[in-house]
């Protein structure tokens, strides 16, 4: 223990990582329950071989803590926070092939000092996993590559294959490994290898259960995924506010020094490859096939699509490590002080609830929804209750509430994976139902005043009753729209 504590106080790169991530740690049981969260606990509650928005791995990972340590907020965000630890443990490994022991500190010290790593250790989404995977794909690909250590292809197949069940960004691995080995000289060998290819075969056969949940689903989850966007891309509008944001999001989650080293070793890279025909070679290469597709492909979609602010991420395990070699003394410091900054400002947020946020994208105040929603079922029994806002609020509700909530399927709009659960809605008819609509910009505490257009194709009367205002530390944070409805008849 002694010699532990010796390493940890003359290895500052250690001490820091350690600070950050027992910041997180204490700061867990403070965290509230968020949509995500409850929508992909959902998941685990109902495990199918994949999901209408995603494959299934965040919701099977959830589905293990929860039935090991209990249905709990902070399981669902001890498991979030236990594979991004996880994630750290492997960038490190995956950064020390590359990276001296002083510049691998400066990369590791960068990695956890971002914002992005304690929205992965403190939210649910299917990031978590992707990350953790998408590292351990980049070392076994490291190895098989440049040790040549045949077995290795064969996990980074499997390692590849359980990054694409975790998102399906993660196609961007298989992209990036043809596109270093045709570009690269020396390794340009590996295309011919049969070892190459079995690791791909291996991947695409881990991805089989999303395959068939697609091919049995009329494939209704790729097209969820793709067809909205390519529509949306293709009408080619130019959006100002579309590529200032992506900027806003992207200085935000990497913070803006390490934000604007990822500009200028992009700006470099690119500018010797277009203008004077230079594309580095080895592990460089290696590291820039992992991180230009995503980073710069979705960073090119910005001025005519709005690019979620998680889509770049997996381009950040390769980039923070080219960011290792540029980083100077100077500017790691300057990271470390904004980020203890930004992250003091988090902790007194959750801590105190500082500012209000104007979203249903929060952690507070859905356990009292769910008492309120509760008491309004005594007063008004045999009623089922049920939301229209894609997930949010009947992910939450179904968290805390032992009856089950419905979605907007309800009444005939499409509710993501809700529309998959099995339910036969008929079994509803004749019943009389609650229906929570959420006042996101909360500025009053009046009525909504009027109906949702299709409340009434499907119940005889529909009454509005007194919204339900929640209040956090003695202050009104929080309004939800209350409406009671009379003998509901399913259209299926």
């Amino acid at each position: 223990m002694n010699k532990i504590l010796l390493l940890i106080k003359n290895n500052k790169a250690i001490s820091w990582v350690l600070g950050f991530q027992l910041f997180r740690l204490i700061l867990l049981p403070f965290m509230g329950l968020m949509p995500q969260d409850a929508y992909y606990y959902l998941y685990g509650q109902n495990l199918s071989l994949s999901y209408f928005d995603h494959p299934g791995m965040i919701g099977y990972i959830l589905r293990i803590f929860t039935d090991i340590f209990g249905q709990s907020v902070f399981t669902i965000k001890f498991a979030d926070f236990i594979i991004t630890s996880l994630t750290i443990l492997s960038f490190y490994k995956l950064a020390s092939y590359f990276l001296s022991k002083r510049k691998l500190q400066r990369a590791i010290v960068l990695l956890v000092s971002t914002i992005f790593v304690s929205i992965l250790s403190f939210n649910s989404t299917p990031d978590v996993p992707l990350l953790l995977f998408w590292t351990l794909s980049l070392i076994c690909l490291y190895k098989a590559i440049f040790e040549e250590k045949k077995w290795y292809w064969i996990l980074g197949g499997i390692a590849m294959g359980l990054a694409f069940n975790s998102k399906y960004t993660a196609l961007l691995l298989q992209i990036g490994l043809i596109a270093f080995l045709i570009f690269s000289n020396k390794y340009r060998k590996f295309l011919i290898s049969p070892w190459l290819w079995v690791s791909i075969i291996i991947s695409v056969g881990v991805m089989f259960p999303v395959w068939w949940w697609n091919y049995q689903n009329e494939f209704a989850s790729f097209a969820f995924q793709s067809s909205e966007r390519t529509n949306s891309i293709s009408e080619f509008k130019i959006s100002p506010k579309n590529f200032f944001g992506a900027i806003g999001h992207q200085m935000f989650l990497l913070l803006p020094i390490l934000f604007f080293i990822f500009i200028t070793f992009t700006f470099k890279y690119l500018k010797r490859a277009l203008l004077k025909f230079k594309i580095p070679e080895g592990k460089t290469l290696f590291l820039l096939a992992f991180f230009i597709p995503t980073f710069v492909g979705f960073f090119s979609l910005t001025p005519i699509y709005w690019v979620k602010l998680n889509w770049m991420m997996p381009s950040y395990i390769t980039g923070i490590i080219l960011a290792g070699m540029f980083i100077n003394k100077k500017l790691l410091k300057s990271q470390i002080i904004l980020s203890i900054v930004f992250h003091v400002l988090v902790g007194l947020q959750v801590l105190f609830y500082l500012v209000p946020i104007k979203s249903d994208d929060t952690w507070i105040g859905w356990k009292e929804l769910a008492t309120e929603t509760k008491k309004l079922q005594e007063k008004y029994p045999n009623t089922f209750v049920f939301s229209e806002d894609n997930y949010k609020t009947s992910a939450c509700l179904n968290f805390y509430m032992d009856d089950k909530v419905y979605a907007q399927n309800i009444i005939g709009l499409p509710a993501l994976h809700f529309d998959y659960l099995g339910d036969n809605l008929s079994t509803l008819n004749s019943k009389n139902a609650i229906f929570i609509d959420s006042d996101k910009r909360f500025k009053n505490k009046n009525k909504k005043g009027d109906l949702h257009p299709l409340l009434k194709d499907y119940f005889n009367n529909v009454t509005e009753l007194e919204p339900i205002i929640i209040k956090i530390n003695n202050k009104e944070s929080r309004k939800f729209w209350v409406f009671y409805c009379t003998n509901y008849q399913s259209k299926k």
